[in-house]
Protein backbone atom coordinates (compact mmCIF):
# COMPACT_ATOMS: atom_id res chain seq x y z
CA UNK A 1 0.00 0.00 0.00
CA UNK A 2 0.87 3.71 -0.81
CA UNK A 3 -0.34 4.64 2.63
CA UNK A 4 1.32 5.38 6.35
CA UNK A 5 0.53 6.32 9.48
CA UNK A 6 2.48 8.67 11.82
CA UNK A 7 2.05 8.38 14.92
CA UNK A 8 3.82 8.94 18.41
CA UNK A 9 2.90 8.25 22.24
CA UNK A 10 4.88 9.36 25.37
CA UNK A 11 8.38 7.95 26.11
CA UNK A 12 8.08 7.04 29.42
CA UNK A 13 8.32 3.67 30.74
CA UNK A 14 4.19 2.73 30.30
CA UNK A 15 4.06 3.74 26.92
CA UNK A 16 7.15 2.49 25.83
CA UNK A 17 5.89 -1.12 26.57
CA UNK A 18 2.63 0.03 25.02
CA UNK A 19 4.96 0.43 21.63
CA UNK A 20 6.36 -2.56 22.12
CA UNK A 21 2.61 -4.59 22.62
CA UNK A 22 1.55 -2.67 19.36
CA UNK A 23 4.33 -3.95 17.65
CA UNK A 24 3.81 -7.66 18.72
CA UNK A 25 0.00 -8.13 17.95
CA UNK A 26 0.55 -5.86 14.45
CA UNK A 27 3.35 -7.70 13.43
CA UNK A 28 1.49 -11.23 13.72
CA UNK A 29 -2.07 -10.33 13.13
CA UNK A 30 -0.01 -8.65 9.56
CA UNK A 31 -1.40 -5.37 9.95
CA UNK A 32 1.40 -3.70 9.05
CA UNK A 33 5.46 -2.89 9.35
CA UNK A 34 6.43 -0.40 11.70
CA UNK A 35 9.91 1.50 11.98
CA UNK A 36 10.80 4.29 14.26
CA UNK A 37 10.51 7.92 12.68
CA UNK A 38 13.34 10.23 14.40
CA UNK A 39 12.26 13.45 15.25
CA UNK A 40 15.15 16.30 16.44
CA UNK A 41 15.38 17.94 19.79
CA UNK A 42 13.98 21.20 18.51
CA UNK A 43 13.61 24.62 20.67
CA UNK A 44 10.09 24.07 21.89
CA UNK A 45 9.68 28.17 22.84
CA UNK A 46 6.31 28.88 24.44
CA UNK A 47 3.07 26.98 24.59
CA UNK A 48 1.55 30.35 22.99
CA UNK A 49 3.66 29.93 20.21
CA UNK A 50 3.17 25.79 19.34
CA UNK A 51 -0.40 26.63 19.46
CA UNK A 52 -0.49 28.29 16.85
CA UNK A 53 1.86 26.45 14.87
CA UNK A 54 -0.02 24.28 15.16
CA UNK A 55 -2.88 25.57 13.30
CA UNK A 56 -0.23 26.96 10.69
CA UNK A 57 1.27 23.60 9.90
CA UNK A 58 -1.67 22.05 9.53
CA UNK A 59 -2.13 24.61 6.96
CA UNK A 60 1.01 24.32 5.27
CA UNK A 61 0.42 20.48 5.33
CA UNK A 62 -2.78 20.94 3.06
CA UNK A 63 -0.92 23.10 0.80
CA UNK A 64 2.13 20.77 0.60
CA UNK A 65 0.20 17.98 -0.83
CA UNK A 66 -1.44 19.96 -2.92
CA UNK A 67 1.72 20.89 -4.78
CA UNK A 68 3.23 17.67 -5.17
CA UNK A 69 0.10 16.02 -6.30
CA UNK A 70 0.11 18.55 -8.94
CA UNK A 71 3.23 18.57 -10.27
CA UNK A 72 3.02 14.91 -10.13
CA UNK A 73 0.16 15.29 -12.70
CA UNK A 74 2.27 17.95 -14.53
CA UNK A 75 4.36 14.77 -15.03
CA UNK A 76 1.86 12.62 -16.35
CA UNK A 77 0.84 15.49 -18.92
CA UNK A 78 4.99 15.84 -20.33
CA UNK A 79 5.33 12.38 -20.55
CA UNK A 80 2.52 11.62 -22.45
CA UNK A 81 4.11 9.31 -24.27
CA UNK A 82 5.37 7.51 -21.91
CA UNK A 83 2.83 7.23 -18.81
CA UNK A 84 4.48 3.83 -18.05
CA UNK A 85 7.56 5.43 -16.63
CA UNK A 86 5.92 8.08 -14.62
CA UNK A 87 6.24 6.36 -11.40
CA UNK A 88 10.24 5.81 -11.54
CA UNK A 89 10.43 9.73 -12.36
CA UNK A 90 8.62 10.57 -9.02
CA UNK A 91 11.18 10.62 -6.93
CA UNK A 92 12.69 12.21 -3.46
CA UNK A 93 16.48 12.67 -3.01
CA UNK A 94 16.88 9.84 -6.06
CA UNK A 95 14.89 7.22 -4.03
CA UNK A 96 11.45 5.90 -4.72
CA UNK A 97 8.92 7.51 -2.46
CA UNK A 98 8.40 4.42 0.01
CA UNK A 99 12.06 4.31 0.77
CA UNK A 100 12.53 8.31 1.47
CA UNK A 101 9.55 8.04 4.07
CA UNK A 102 10.44 5.05 5.79
CA UNK A 103 14.29 6.10 6.16
CA UNK A 104 13.51 9.83 6.64
CA UNK A 105 15.99 11.23 8.42
CA UNK A 106 15.84 15.05 9.05
CA UNK A 107 17.84 17.59 6.74
CA UNK A 108 20.46 19.88 8.81
CA UNK A 109 21.89 21.66 6.34
CA UNK A 110 18.65 23.16 5.10
CA UNK A 111 16.55 22.96 8.16
CA UNK A 112 18.42 23.51 10.91
CA UNK A 113 16.67 22.01 14.44
CA UNK A 114 18.66 24.78 16.29
CA UNK A 115 16.35 27.41 15.36
CA UNK A 116 13.23 28.83 16.16
CA UNK A 117 10.37 26.37 15.25
CA UNK A 118 8.50 29.30 13.52
CA UNK A 119 11.31 29.78 10.90
CA UNK A 120 12.23 26.24 10.22
CA UNK A 121 8.44 26.93 9.25
CA UNK A 122 8.77 29.92 7.44
CA UNK A 123 11.78 28.54 5.71
CA UNK A 124 9.35 25.86 3.98
CA UNK A 125 6.62 28.11 3.42
CA UNK A 126 8.49 30.35 1.31
CA UNK A 127 10.18 27.57 -0.19
CA UNK A 128 7.31 25.99 -1.27
CA UNK A 129 5.72 29.09 -2.42
CA UNK A 130 8.48 30.04 -4.69
CA UNK A 131 8.01 26.07 -6.14
CA UNK A 132 4.39 27.00 -6.69
CA UNK A 133 4.81 30.11 -8.54
CA UNK A 134 7.30 28.54 -11.21
CA UNK A 135 4.90 25.71 -11.63
CA UNK A 136 2.30 28.10 -12.67
CA UNK A 137 4.29 29.96 -15.16
CA UNK A 138 5.81 26.75 -15.89
CA UNK A 139 3.29 24.66 -16.89
CA UNK A 140 1.20 27.68 -18.10
CA UNK A 141 3.81 28.20 -21.25
CA UNK A 142 3.58 24.69 -21.82
CA UNK A 143 -0.30 24.51 -22.08
CA UNK A 144 -0.52 27.31 -24.25
CA UNK A 145 2.09 25.65 -26.72
CA UNK A 146 0.39 22.54 -26.61
CA UNK A 147 -3.06 24.10 -27.15
CA UNK A 148 -1.66 26.04 -30.42
CA UNK A 149 0.17 22.85 -31.06
CA UNK A 150 -3.33 20.68 -30.85
CA UNK A 151 -5.09 23.56 -32.90
CA UNK A 152 -2.43 23.36 -35.97
CA UNK A 153 -3.15 19.56 -35.40
CA UNK A 154 -6.59 19.75 -35.64
CA UNK A 155 -5.94 21.38 -39.12
CA UNK A 156 -4.62 17.90 -40.53
CA UNK A 157 -7.73 16.23 -39.11
CA UNK A 158 -11.12 15.60 -40.71
CA UNK A 159 -12.50 14.99 -44.23
CA UNK A 160 -11.53 17.68 -47.42
CA UNK A 161 -14.47 19.66 -46.30
CA UNK A 162 -12.81 21.01 -43.04
CA UNK A 163 -9.04 19.73 -43.04
CA UNK A 164 -6.08 22.20 -44.63
CA UNK A 165 -5.08 21.39 -47.83
CA UNK A 166 -1.52 23.07 -47.55
CA UNK A 167 0.17 19.64 -47.37
CA UNK A 168 -1.91 18.00 -50.42
CA UNK A 169 -1.83 20.80 -52.99
CA UNK A 170 1.47 21.43 -54.81
CA UNK A 171 2.35 24.79 -56.75
CA UNK A 172 2.27 22.67 -59.84
CA UNK A 173 -1.66 21.67 -59.27
CA UNK A 174 -2.42 25.36 -60.16
CA UNK A 175 -2.03 28.14 -62.82
CA UNK A 176 -0.21 30.96 -60.82
CA UNK A 177 0.49 34.48 -61.83
CA UNK A 178 -2.05 34.53 -64.31
CA UNK A 179 -4.07 37.65 -65.26
CA UNK A 180 -7.54 35.60 -66.54
CA UNK A 181 -6.85 32.03 -65.55
CA UNK A 182 -7.42 30.65 -61.90
CA UNK A 183 -7.35 27.31 -60.64
CA UNK A 184 -10.53 25.86 -58.30
CA UNK A 185 -10.05 23.15 -56.31
CA UNK A 186 -13.68 21.30 -56.10
CA UNK A 187 -14.78 18.27 -53.95
CA UNK A 188 -16.71 15.73 -55.62
CA UNK A 189 -18.42 12.85 -53.59
CA UNK A 190 -17.16 9.41 -55.02
CA UNK A 191 -20.16 8.31 -56.58
CA UNK A 192 -20.34 11.57 -58.32
CA UNK A 193 -16.90 11.01 -60.27
CA UNK A 194 -18.02 9.93 -63.93
CA UNK A 195 -20.88 12.85 -63.67
CA UNK A 196 -17.72 15.41 -62.94
CA UNK A 197 -15.49 14.49 -65.65
CA UNK A 198 -18.90 14.59 -67.69
CA UNK A 199 -20.03 18.05 -66.91
CA UNK A 200 -17.57 20.34 -65.76
CA UNK A 201 -17.02 21.84 -68.99
CA UNK A 202 -20.42 22.89 -69.34
CA UNK A 203 -21.02 24.06 -66.19
CA UNK A 204 -19.97 27.54 -66.65
CA UNK A 205 -18.72 29.39 -70.05
CA UNK A 206 -14.54 29.88 -70.51
CA UNK A 207 -13.99 26.54 -68.12
CA UNK A 208 -10.48 25.11 -69.91
CA UNK A 209 -11.03 21.75 -71.43
CA UNK A 210 -9.39 18.76 -69.95
CA UNK A 211 -8.31 21.33 -66.82
CA UNK A 212 -9.43 18.45 -64.40
CA UNK A 213 -7.41 16.54 -62.25
CA UNK A 214 -7.98 14.19 -59.24
CA UNK A 215 -5.39 14.93 -56.69
CA UNK A 216 -6.37 13.75 -53.43
CA UNK A 217 -9.40 11.80 -51.83
CA UNK A 218 -11.08 10.19 -48.72
CA UNK A 219 -13.70 8.18 -47.92
CA UNK A 220 -16.32 10.31 -49.19
CA UNK A 221 -14.57 11.81 -52.06
CA UNK A 222 -12.36 13.32 -53.80
CA UNK A 223 -10.42 16.70 -54.49
CA UNK A 224 -10.36 17.81 -58.09
CA UNK A 225 -8.43 20.74 -59.52
CA UNK A 226 -10.36 23.01 -62.42
CA UNK A 227 -8.81 25.73 -64.47
CA UNK A 228 -11.50 28.55 -65.51
CA UNK A 229 -11.57 32.44 -66.40
CA UNK A 230 -11.61 34.61 -63.48
CA UNK A 231 -14.82 36.55 -64.65
CA UNK A 232 -17.03 33.36 -64.39
CA UNK A 233 -15.76 31.89 -60.90
CA UNK A 234 -19.14 33.29 -59.31
CA UNK A 235 -21.46 31.31 -61.55
CA UNK A 236 -19.34 28.54 -62.10
CA UNK A 237 -19.72 28.01 -58.39
CA UNK A 238 -23.50 28.37 -58.40
CA UNK A 239 -23.38 26.08 -61.15
CA UNK A 240 -21.58 23.28 -59.00
CA UNK A 241 -23.66 23.89 -56.34
CA UNK A 242 -26.67 23.09 -58.06
CA UNK A 243 -25.15 19.76 -59.10
CA UNK A 244 -23.96 19.15 -55.83
CA UNK A 245 -19.87 19.62 -56.02
CA UNK A 246 -18.40 21.78 -53.82
CA UNK A 247 -15.96 24.90 -54.00
CA UNK A 248 -13.26 24.74 -51.41
CA UNK A 249 -12.39 28.18 -50.81
CA UNK A 250 -8.61 28.14 -51.47
CA UNK A 251 -5.98 30.10 -53.08
CA UNK A 252 -2.54 28.98 -53.11
CA UNK A 253 0.02 31.58 -51.28
CA UNK A 254 3.57 29.66 -51.15
CA UNK A 255 4.49 32.15 -48.30
CA UNK A 256 1.40 31.69 -46.35
CA UNK A 257 1.99 27.63 -46.78
CA UNK A 258 5.79 28.09 -45.88
CA UNK A 259 4.42 30.16 -42.88
CA UNK A 260 2.14 27.61 -41.81
CA UNK A 261 4.51 24.68 -42.06
CA UNK A 262 7.34 26.97 -39.96
CA UNK A 263 5.18 27.29 -37.29
CA UNK A 264 3.79 23.85 -36.81
CA UNK A 265 8.17 22.99 -36.99
CA UNK A 266 8.72 25.59 -34.28
CA UNK A 267 5.96 24.09 -32.26
CA UNK A 268 6.78 21.16 -32.31
CA UNK A 269 10.50 21.96 -31.64
CA UNK A 270 9.52 23.63 -28.47
CA UNK A 271 7.43 20.46 -27.21
CA UNK A 272 10.15 18.62 -27.73
CA UNK A 273 12.11 20.53 -25.90
CA UNK A 274 10.07 20.39 -22.61
CA UNK A 275 10.14 16.94 -22.87
CA UNK A 276 12.41 14.84 -25.57
CA UNK A 277 9.87 11.72 -26.49
CA UNK A 278 10.47 9.21 -29.03
CA UNK A 279 9.69 9.36 -32.77
CA UNK A 280 9.20 5.64 -33.11
CA UNK A 281 5.98 6.10 -30.15
CA UNK A 282 4.68 9.21 -32.73
CA UNK A 283 4.91 6.94 -35.60
CA UNK A 284 2.74 4.30 -34.01
CA UNK A 285 0.04 6.51 -33.07
CA UNK A 286 0.47 8.14 -29.55
CA UNK A 287 -1.73 10.81 -27.55
CA UNK A 288 0.20 13.57 -28.77
CA UNK A 289 -0.35 12.74 -32.54
CA UNK A 290 -3.29 10.23 -32.94
CA UNK A 291 -3.76 8.41 -36.31
CA UNK A 292 -6.37 10.88 -38.11
CA UNK A 293 -9.67 9.43 -38.54
CA UNK A 294 -9.71 10.33 -42.14
CA UNK A 295 -6.80 9.12 -44.60
CA UNK A 296 -6.54 11.80 -47.94
CA UNK A 297 -4.47 9.91 -50.43
CA UNK A 298 -2.83 12.58 -53.39
CA UNK A 299 -2.65 11.22 -56.75
CA UNK A 300 -0.82 11.35 -59.54
CA UNK A 301 2.96 12.75 -57.63
CA UNK A 302 4.77 10.15 -56.21
CA UNK A 303 7.08 12.40 -54.44
CA UNK A 304 4.26 14.17 -52.42
CA UNK A 305 4.31 13.24 -48.85
CA UNK A 306 0.64 11.41 -47.72
CA UNK A 307 -1.35 13.53 -45.14
CA UNK A 308 -0.93 13.17 -42.04
CA UNK A 309 3.02 12.41 -43.01
CA UNK A 310 4.99 15.38 -42.06
CA UNK A 311 8.35 16.53 -40.41
CA UNK A 312 7.47 15.73 -37.28
CA UNK A 313 7.19 11.78 -38.88
CA UNK A 314 10.78 12.15 -40.22
CA UNK A 315 12.46 13.90 -37.02
CA UNK A 316 15.56 11.71 -36.48
CA UNK A 317 14.79 9.32 -33.41
CA UNK A 318 15.97 9.89 -30.13
CA UNK A 319 15.26 9.90 -26.75
CA UNK A 320 16.13 12.83 -23.95
CA UNK A 321 14.89 15.16 -20.87
CA UNK A 322 13.66 18.72 -21.68
CA UNK A 323 13.84 21.51 -19.30
CA UNK A 324 10.34 21.19 -18.45
CA UNK A 325 10.80 17.54 -17.52
CA UNK A 326 14.56 18.25 -15.68
CA UNK A 327 12.55 20.62 -13.24
CA UNK A 328 9.55 18.98 -12.28
CA UNK A 329 11.38 16.15 -11.02
CA UNK A 330 13.91 18.21 -9.11
CA UNK A 331 11.36 20.06 -7.73
CA UNK A 332 9.21 17.23 -7.15
CA UNK A 333 11.86 16.19 -4.92
CA UNK A 334 12.23 19.16 -2.85
CA UNK A 335 8.48 19.90 -2.51
CA UNK A 336 8.00 16.06 -1.71
CA UNK A 337 11.17 16.37 1.03
CA UNK A 338 9.50 19.30 2.42
CA UNK A 339 5.92 17.91 2.75
CA UNK A 340 7.87 15.39 4.63
CA UNK A 341 9.89 17.61 6.72
CA UNK A 342 6.08 19.37 7.45
CA UNK A 343 4.47 15.99 8.56
CA UNK A 344 7.74 15.67 11.69
CA UNK A 345 7.37 19.21 12.78
CA UNK A 346 3.50 18.58 12.99
CA UNK A 347 4.50 15.15 15.20
CA UNK A 348 6.52 17.38 17.49
CA UNK A 349 4.36 20.13 18.15
CA UNK A 350 1.45 18.26 18.10
CA UNK A 351 3.43 15.68 20.59
CA UNK A 352 4.46 18.53 22.79
CA UNK A 353 1.05 20.18 23.02
CA UNK A 354 -0.62 16.91 23.99
CA UNK A 355 1.91 14.97 26.05
CA UNK A 356 3.26 18.62 27.84
CA UNK A 357 7.22 19.12 28.73
CA UNK A 358 9.55 18.11 29.36
CA UNK A 359 9.99 16.76 25.60
CA UNK A 360 9.59 12.75 25.80
CA UNK A 361 7.99 10.91 22.83
CA UNK A 362 8.64 8.12 20.75
CA UNK A 363 7.44 8.83 16.83
CA UNK A 364 6.43 5.31 14.83
CA UNK A 365 5.74 4.77 11.24
CA UNK A 366 3.19 2.35 10.24
CA UNK A 367 2.51 1.09 6.94
CA UNK A 368 -0.78 -1.10 6.72
CA UNK A 369 0.05 -4.19 4.58
CA UNK A 370 -3.54 -3.86 3.12
CA UNK A 371 -6.64 -1.64 2.83
CA UNK A 372 -8.82 -4.49 4.48
CA UNK A 373 -6.49 -4.36 7.56
CA UNK A 374 -6.98 -1.02 8.32
CA UNK A 375 -10.03 -1.08 10.62
CA UNK A 376 -8.54 -3.62 12.47
CA UNK A 377 -5.15 -1.46 13.02
CA UNK A 378 -7.08 1.12 14.04
CA UNK A 379 -8.62 -1.07 16.97
CA UNK A 380 -5.73 -2.48 17.79
CA UNK A 381 -3.83 0.92 18.74
CA UNK A 382 -6.87 2.31 20.12
CA UNK A 383 -6.71 -0.80 22.85
CA UNK A 384 -3.11 -0.05 23.50
CA UNK A 385 -3.35 3.59 24.11
CA UNK A 386 -7.07 3.66 25.97
CA UNK A 387 -5.09 5.02 28.88
CA UNK A 388 -3.94 8.22 27.03
CA UNK A 389 -7.50 9.49 26.55
CA UNK A 390 -9.76 7.57 28.89
CA UNK A 391 -12.69 10.11 28.43
CA UNK A 392 -12.62 9.97 24.73
CA UNK A 393 -12.06 5.87 25.28
CA UNK A 394 -15.23 5.64 27.29
CA UNK A 395 -17.66 7.43 25.06
CA UNK A 396 -16.80 4.97 22.55
CA UNK A 397 -16.83 2.00 24.47
CA UNK A 398 -19.94 2.88 26.10
CA UNK A 399 -22.63 4.47 24.19
CA UNK A 400 -24.73 4.86 27.01
CA UNK A 401 -22.20 7.53 28.37
CA UNK A 402 -22.54 10.99 27.25
CA UNK A 403 -20.38 13.94 27.16
CA UNK A 404 -21.77 17.24 26.57
CA UNK A 405 -20.09 18.64 23.06
CA UNK A 406 -18.17 15.07 22.81
CA UNK A 407 -19.66 12.97 19.68
CA UNK A 408 -16.71 10.81 18.47
CA UNK A 409 -16.76 7.82 16.40
CA UNK A 410 -14.33 4.80 15.93
CA UNK A 411 -12.84 6.34 13.02
CA UNK A 412 -12.74 10.02 14.85
CA UNK A 413 -10.77 8.35 18.06
CA UNK A 414 -7.31 9.11 18.10
CA UNK A 415 -5.77 8.70 22.00
CA UNK A 416 -2.63 9.35 20.45
CA UNK A 417 -0.90 11.95 17.96
CA UNK A 418 -2.02 10.75 14.47
CA UNK A 419 -1.09 12.25 11.10
CA UNK A 420 -1.80 10.37 7.68
CA UNK A 421 0.54 9.85 4.63
CA UNK A 422 -0.68 8.68 1.07
CA UNK A 423 1.80 8.32 -1.32
CA UNK A 424 -0.86 7.52 -4.10
CA UNK A 425 0.01 11.25 -5.60
CA UNK A 426 -1.72 10.05 -9.23
CA UNK A 427 -5.19 8.01 -7.70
Amino acid sequence: MSEFWLISAPGDKENLQALERMNTVTSKSNLSYNTKFTIPDFKVGTLDSLVGLSDELGKLDIFAESLIKRMAQSVVEVMEDAKGKVQENLLANGADLTSFVTHFEWDMAKYPAKQPLVSIADTLTKQLAQIETDLKSRTAAYSALKTNLENLEKKSTGNLFTRTLSDIVSKEDFVLDSEYLITLLVIVPKPSYAQWQKTYESLSDMVVPRSTKLIAEDNEGGLFTVTLFRKVIDDFKTKAKENKFTVREFYYDEKEIKREREEMTRLLSDKKQQYQTSCVALKKGSSTFPDHKVKVTPLGNPDRPAAGQNDRERESEGEGEGPLLRWLKVNFSEAFIAWIHIKALRVFVESVLRYGLPVNFQAVLLQPHKKSSTKRLREVLNSVFRHLDEVAAASILDASVEIPGLQLSNQDYFPYVYFHIDLGLLD
